[in-house]
C-alpha cells in the first residue's frame, strides 16, 4: 500500500509518527524489563490496540462514506481495504460496520478512544443498546460502560440482555419473553457455516443451525454411521469408526450422495464440480492430479472414484470433445462453453477480486460488436465487476497477465 508522502490532517499526522516510533522498535530486545515494567507495558499495549481500534474503525467508516475504491471498481470500500491489506473481507467489513456503529453511541466510542473498553466490549455494548427502545439507550450504555470495568465481554453480553432489570424492573419479565421470542425467530436468519482450506488436504468447518435442523442432521448421520448399515455396505469384516470419525466420514458420504437434480443453477450452470484430468490419468496409465474449478487439486484416485457417481462433471484433456466454437449462431454461450472458460479462468478475471462461484461469461469483443460466441472470446466475471464493465463510467483493459483491471474515467 503506497505511504501518503506528506500527511497533513492531523490523524494522518499521528498516524505517521505511530508508525515510526513503532518502526524504531522492532528490533528492541525486551529481556531487560523487570516484571512489574512489563506488566505495566502489556496493559497499556492493550489500551493503545483499542486506540488504534477505534481510530481505524472511524477512518474506515469515513472511506466507506466517500465510497473509496471506486475508481478501481471495487464493489465496496470494505473489499478494497481487504484486497489492499491482504485481510479476509469479513474482518474488513466489521471495521467498516464498528466505525458506523460508533457514530450513533458517542459514549462507547469516547471509552474505546480512551482505551478504557476493549473491541470485543464495545461491539457487545453497541448490540445491547441498540435492541432497547431509544428513550432509555442512554442510561443504558452509562450502565454497560461502568460494567465493562469488571467484566469481559461475554459477561457483558450476559448482562446486556438483562438491561431492563436496571432501567425499568417493572418491565424486566415482559421484556425477557419479547427477547426470547426475538432469538426463536432469529435462529434461522442467524444460522450461518464457514469452509476453511487450511492448504494440507483438510477443510474446516464451523458455523450454527437451528435446534432443529442439528437434530435432523445428527439423526442422519447416526443413521450412515449406524453398525447394521456399515456391515451392509462395507461387509462384516470391515473395521466400525466410532464417534467424531464416524461422524465426519458420514457427512462427507450425506454431501455425495446428495441428488445433484435437486439443486439450483449457478452461474447459469448446474451447482456440481467440474474436475479437469488428462485422459492418461482417468485411465490409470498416469498420475496427473485432477483441477477442480474451485482451484483444489485431488489426487488421481480420487478423480476417478468420483467421476464414477452423480454430481460430478468430467471434462477429459486429451479424449474426444464437444466442439466450442458456434461463431455467431447464438449470442449467450451454451454450457459446454461455460465449463471449458470457468475451468481455464480459475475464478473471476478482474484484478483484486477473488470469486469463484456463481460467475457470469463475458463476451471479450462485445458481441454487439462483432465477437463470436467462444471459448476465446468468453471471459469469467463475478456479478459486481461484469456490471461495471458495462458501467461507462468504468474504462476496463486486459493485462499482459490476461487480468481485467478497471479505472473510473475522469
Amino acid at each position: 500500500m503506497t505511504a501518503i508522502a506528506t500527511p497533513r490532517h492531523r490523524v494522518s499526522v499521528a498516524t505517521a509518527h505511530v508508525r515510526s516510533e513503532l518502526e524504531a522498535v522492532g528490533d528492541s530486545s525486551v529481556w531487560s524489563m523487570d516484571a512489574a515494567e512489563t506488566a505495566q507495558t502489556l496493559t497499556e499495549l492493550s489500551r493503545a490496540k483499542a486506540q488504534i481500534a477505534e481510530l481505524e474503525a472511524r477512518v474506515a467508516a469515513h472511506a466507506d462514506d466517500l465510497h473509496v475504491g471506486q475508481d478501481v471498481a471495487a464493489s465496496s470500500a470494505a473489499n478494497w481495504l481487504a484486497h489492499q491489506t491482504k485481510q479476509t473481507r469479513a474482518e474488513t467489513n466489521r471495521t467498516v460496520r464498528l466505525g458506523h456503529d460508533l457514530e450513533a453511541h458517542q459514549l462507547t466510542r469516547d471509552a474505546l478512544a480512551a482505551g478504557r473498553v476493549c473491541v470485543d466490549q464495545a461491539r457487545v455494548i453497541v448490540q445491547a443498546v441498540d435492541r432497547i427502545p431509544a428513550d432509555v439507550r442512554p442510561r443504558a450504555e452509562q450502565h454497560l460502560l461502568a460494567e465493562a470495568q469488571h467484566h469481559d465481554a461475554k459477561a457483558l453480553r450476559l448482562l446486556g440482555k438483562r438491561l431492563y432489570e436496571v432501567i425499568d424492573p417493572n418491565a424486566a419479565d415482559a421484556d425477557e419473553a419479547a427477547l426470547l421470542e426475538r432469538e426463536e425467530a432469529a435462529a434461522m436468519k442467524a444460522c450461518r457455516l464457514t469452509l476453511r482450506d487450511d492448504g494440507h488436504g483438510t477443510t474446516h468447518l464451523r458455523g450454527q443451525i437451528p435446534t432443529f435442523h442439528g437434530a435432523a442432521l445428527r439423526k442422519m448421520l447416526t443413521a450412515i454411521t449406524a453398525p447394521k448399515h456399515q456391515r451392509a455396505v462395507s461387509g462384516a469384516g470391515a473395521e466400525q469408526l466410532r464417534g467424531p470419525e464416524a461422524m465426519g466420514q458420514a457427512f462427507c458420504s450425506l454431501i455425495e450422495r446428495y441428488p445433484v437434480t435437486q439443486l439450483p443453477k449457478l452461474g447459469g450452470l448446474n451447482a456440481t464440480l467440474v474436475v479437469t484430468i488428462t485422459e492418461d490419468s482417468l485411465m490409470g496409465r498416469a498420475g496427473q492430479a485432477g483441477l477442480l474449478d474451485t482451484g483444489d487439486r485431488i489426487s488421481p484416485g480420487q478423480a476417478r472414484r468420483l467421476l464414477c457417481g452423480a454430481g460430478v462433471i468430467p471434462v477429459v484433456l486429451g479424449g474426444d470433445s464437444v466442439p466450442i466454437d458456434v461463431g455467431r449462431e447464438r449470442r449467450f454461450h451454451p454450457k459446454y462453453q461455460r465449463i471449458a472458460i470457468t475451468v481455464r479462468d480459475q475464478g473471476c478475471r478482474a484484478e483484486g477480486c477473488d470469486r469463484r462461484l456463481g460467475l457470469h461469461t463475458h463476451h471479450e469483443t462485445r458481441w454487439a460488436d462483432g465477437g463470436k460466441t467462444t471459448v476465446d472470446q468468453g471471459i469469467s466475471l463475478c456479478p459486481w465487476h461484469h456490471a461495471r464493465i458495462h458501467d461507462s463510467a468504468y474504462e476496463a483493459r486486459t493485462q499482459p497477465t490476461g487480468k481485467v483491471s478497471f479505472h473510473r474515467r475522469p
